[in-house]
């Protein structure tokens, strides 16, 4: 030829021989690599803290092992002989195995055992006050003794004088606190037990301890008593944990603490002699309600005095309770004592059994004139001073039936029948015992329940508490339709809304579990009905969601869901936008996790189209980046689960629907997008690449619908990925001017990429992305034709002229890695036959077959971009930048070698000039060097590429000296 080749010809189909695996057949026998490995170990133990003599022994293991790890048999020998040298790690050690002692023990109940820690926050929450509180509050100096005299009994009469002291007068009250001020000073007092304790100040200690203790004999403002127990209780505990580790650390015997299941025997005189002080100190205090408490809180104190000490403990205390006139103190005080006994000895029910039949004896306390007088004092109803005693006598009977018998919970459930007034112990029992108890006798809670007075506890509660059971078991099927009716009889009559939402919240999960779209429709146009007048809706909004979310928790069948005549009007009672996107989410999360077949009912389409739309109208300008994603991912699952199977143009109209509802939420735009894509494409493949003139027009509506939308986002990446994209389908459905449009388009947007974008929330270089987009789009422009009134590659010279124009970083080589590219396609443009080719579309292989002015062409680009790469070589000959020239320049031989013709002898001589340049200042990547060159020697031994051998020995490897 009259020109110069610069690209080499290729055999693509030779070459993939070439570089094929070689295949091995391989006879797997018993082998699978998901196999479970057996090793089979042989171990020294050359090493035993004791001493013993080595032994040898074989062990198989199932799973993969670490030998070293197994030869010392768990124990590192220097962690050992450091333990023994360093008394920081031997406390650490007691530290851990106390937790571990702890966790013992209060794993002795079972995870099945709901513990207190878990009701704390839930009384906290519901038992305030907007009443003032007072608080007797001490000014603790002279709380710490100065004597230090040498005899014992001036010691302790010290300290028996400042208890006195305590009880005498050296307090003062804190009158017209709010319940937060209130519940701070509980906290500062907490925290000054802490500091006194960790500063060896004990008895200040127990002076906070019997001050708080005293606390809980006030009930002036009755109603904040039960979240007052809860606050003084946390002291308590508190105290009971320090004293019992006190003791406990002075049972240590050279730095090796007590085993788990210690006997007192094992215990020395000297934590005995404290242990017995402190139960005397406590027997000293004159008041009922604090010497209880304080001593109900150290119980545990006893393990180590002796083996029986709880077991005589637990019935004296209850007896002790007997004392307490007021039935409510009584009954948190009795809640306690379970509280203590659960925790440090939850085998002696006997005692926590006596604890609540002695309460029962007392039951008619609670409704005798006394109690009447105080609540008429304090302006306190029946009914809600009822409700005061629930969290107590549920943890007494939630102790008592943990794992009962039915026999005993039999027992306890007639002798409740027999008292009257029993509505509050009824209420307790349902809270209580085991839900299959309750469910398996839900006739006949529903006839004592019935039976019981309307003017004491109210009757919903008690129906709440009965439903709640339901959920957690079933109850006999005969009977489940009668339970509904005699419930929702007496729930339909309550007049208060908030109420009535408390109690049909529960029983909704009752009826979905059990019943039809039917009765639950029933059920939903009740709550409408009650919950509308006067916008009663407006207080219950977490009722209101927890109902729909049962609903759709039991009926995740969409078309029968929304063909719930009331489940649509109910969701209108979500007037408050925040609470209203908060249910639409929640359908849709449900929706896209349980909808596995894609739908086209128009009943799903319309209901949920209206929610997407709610959702996405809910968006602002100060509406969250991380809300806004949640949202259209949403939306996007609904979008991608509608298909209306052939009917491609009832699919390409929702998609144009679904633009004008969600055009404020990118991703759902940019999801349009693929879908109507993948509906061309989808097109396509059913036409097997061969459009009618109905279907080719069908494509080209899919394609303007892409092209009308692309412009409306923001993201400048993502507008030109998807020009990209979309210009790859229009070239697979023959659709040429379409796709040289968007080709086009992408081109003029090149210029517009800012130098920084947001990635992530934070600022990133778009240097990378770019380069990323422009080797994805000269793959596609490959196979791309000419337009005939265009010149030769105009797309590709359009291109090169905006990367010649963009302003590139100092410091960025982008631009030539992009141009090294470009002759990666330009190399592949002109082989005879193109590596790859879209189906049905001639490319310029085949328009031009090898034309010499085309190729002509090609290789007068080739020196343009070439010149290009070389005069940013040059530009790089300063001293800081020797290095990156140094890598640019092997960079670019190495394209020469894979895709230059080698025969021409200027890109030849090139190329060994690159080579020399790379390693000019001892800055080349001399591993790589060595391995490039050990390539082109193998080359140069096959027929084709043995001019290869020539340059091999022009190619000098230099030492970095």
């Amino acid at each position: 030829p009259c020109f110069l080749r610069h690209a080499r010809s290729r055999n693509y189909a030779s070459e993939s021989e070439v570089c094929k695996l070689e295949s091995v057949p391989l006879d797997f026998g018993d082998y699978h690599p998901l196999k479970p490995i057996t090793v089979t170990e042989s171990k020294t133990k050359k090493m035993n803290r004791k001493g013993s003599t080595s032994s040898t022994s074989s062990s198989s293991s199932s799973s993969m092992m670490d030998p070293l790890s197994s030869v010392l048999d768990g124990t590192d020998p220097l962690s050992l002989f450091a333990a023994a040298a360093d008394p920081v790690t031997t406390t650490a050690t007691m530290d851990s195995t106390r937790k571990k002692r702890d966790k013992d023990d209060s794993s002795a109940v079972g995870s099945d055992f709901e513990p207190w820690s878990s009701k704390r926050g839930e009384i906290l929450a519901r038992y305030t006050t907007t009443e003032k509180l007072s608080i007797v509050s001490d000014s603790f100096s002279g709380f710490i003794s100065t004597t230090t005299g040498s005899a014992v009994s001036e010691k302790v009469r010290t300290r028996l004088e400042e208890l006195d002291d305590l009880e005498e007068g050296s307090q003062k009250e804190l009158l017209n606190l709010t319940q937060q001020d209130y519940m701070n000073r509980i906290e500062e007092l907490n925290q000054s037990l802490k500091d006194a304790w960790s500063s060896d100040q004990k008895v200040k200690a127990l002076k906070i301890v019997i001050q708080c203790s005293k606390l809980l004999s006030d009930t002036t403002v009755i109603q904040f008593y039960p979240s007052k127990f809860v606050l003084i209780t946390d002291i308590l505990d508190t105290f009971g944990k320090l004293v019992y580790e006190r003791i406990l650390s002075m049972c240590m015997d050279n730095r090796v603490s007590l085993p788990d299941n210690f006997s007192p025997e094992s215990v020395n005189d000297t934590a005995k002699e404290t242990c017995l002080n402190w139960f005397f100190k406590i027997a000293s205090i004159r008041e009922l309600i604090p010497r209880f408490y304080v001593e109900a809180a150290i119980l545990k104190c006893n393990k180590f005095l002796s083996k029986t000490g709880i077991s005589e403990c637990l019935p004296r205390l209850t007896s002790m309770i007997r004392g307490i006139g007021d039935p409510l103190v009584a009954v948190y005080a009795r809640a306690y004592l379970c509280r203590v006994g659960m925790e440090v000895a939850p085998q002696l029910k006997e005692s926590l059994n006596k604890n609540f039949f002695d309460f029962l004896l007392t039951f008619k306390q609670i409704h005798g004139d006394t109690v009447q007088n105080q609540l008429v004092v304090q302006c306190v109803e029946i009914p809600l001073y009822l409700t005061l005693y629930s969290p107590a006598i549920d943890w007494i009977l939630q102790c008592i039936a943990y794992r009962a018998p039915e026999v005993l919970l039999t027992e306890m459930m007639e002798r409740c029948k027999k008292l009257g007034n029993n509505a509050l112990l009824l209420n307790s029992v349902m809270s209580a015992f085991r839900a299959e108890f309750i469910a398996a006798r839900s006739m006949d809670f529903i006839g004592m329940i019935k039976e019981c007075d309307e003017s004491g506890f109210p009757k919903h509660l008690l129906f709440r508490s009965l439903g709640l059971n339901l959920a957690l078991a079933d109850p006999p099927e005969n009977d489940r339709l009668q339970i509904l009716n005699e419930a929702w009889k007496v729930i339909t009559k309550l007049k208060n809304p908030q109420d009535y939402i408390n109690c049909a919240e529960v029983w909704v999960e009752y009826t979905c579990r059990h019943f039809t779209k039917r009765e639950v429709n029933t059920v939903l146009a009740d709550v409408i009905k009650h919950m509308t007048p006067d916008r009663a809706f407006e207080d219950a909004y977490p009722q209101l969601q927890s109902i729909i979310q049962k609903v759709i928790t039991y009926i995740y069948d969409f078309s029968l869901l929304f063909s719930v005549e009331k489940f649509l009007p109910f969701l209108d009672m979500f007037q408050k936008e925040s609470v209203r996107v908060e249910v639409c989410k929640c359908i849709m999360e449900s929706f896209i996790k349980h909808q596995q077949e894609s739908t086209k009912d128009p009943v799903i389409l319309n209901a949920l189209l209206h929610i997407c739309k709610t959702m996405h109208d809910s968006v602002n300008a100060l509406t969250l980046e991380d809300e806004k994603r949640m949202l259209a991912a949403l939306i996007n699952g609904f979008i991608k689960m509608v298909s209306f199977g052939r009917d491609f143009e009832q699919q390409l109209s929702f998609y144009v629907e679904a633009r004008s509802m969600f055009c404020n939420l990118e991703p759902v735009l940019v999801q349009l997008i693929h879908s109507v894509n993948q509906l061309a494409m989808e097109t396509r493949k059913v036409m097997k690449g061969n459009h009618s003139r109905k279907t080719a027009a069908f494509v080209r509506a899919c394609v303007a619908f892409c092209f009308i939308t692309i412009p409306s986002l923001s993201s400048i990446f993502s507008r030109l990925n998807l020009y990209l994209h979309s210009g790859q389908v229009a070239l697979a459905n023959q659709c040429l001017s379409q796709a040289d449009a968007f080709f086009k388009a992408a081109v003029s947007l090149v210029p517009e990429v800012p130098k920084m974008i947001s990635v992530d929330g934070k600022m990133r270089p778009s240097d990378a992305f770019l380069l990323e987009f422009l080797c994805n789009f000269f793959s596609t422009l490959l196979v791309v034709p000419d337009h005939p009134e265009q010149g030769v590659l105009f797309l590709v010279r359009g291109l090169l002229n905006v990367i010649q124009d963009y302003t590139w970083e100092d410091n960025s080589d982008d631009k030539v890695r992009i141009y090294t590219n470009v002759l990666h396609l330009l190399s592949a443009m002109t082989q005879e036959a193109y590596i790859y080719h879209v189906d049905k579309v001639d490319s310029n292989d085949t328009l031009y077959g090898g034309d010499s002015k085309f190729l002509a062409e090609i290789n007068k680009l080739c020196e343009t971009v070439i010149a290009q790469i070389l005069d940013h070589l040059k530009t790089l000959g300063k001293e800081e930048t020797l290095k990156r020239q140094s890598q640019l320049a092997l960079y670019f031989f190495n394209t020469i070698l894979a895709h230059g013709d080698l025969r021409n002898n200027k890109l030849n001589q090139l190329s060994v000039n690159l080579w020399n340049l790379a390693q000019k200042h001892g800055f080349a990547d001399t591993k790589t060097m060595v391995k490039t060159l050990e390539y082109i020697k193998r080359r140069s031994k096959h027929p084709d590429t043995s001019h290869f051998t020539d340059l091999a020995l022009r190619l000098p490897l230099q030492s970095r000296t």
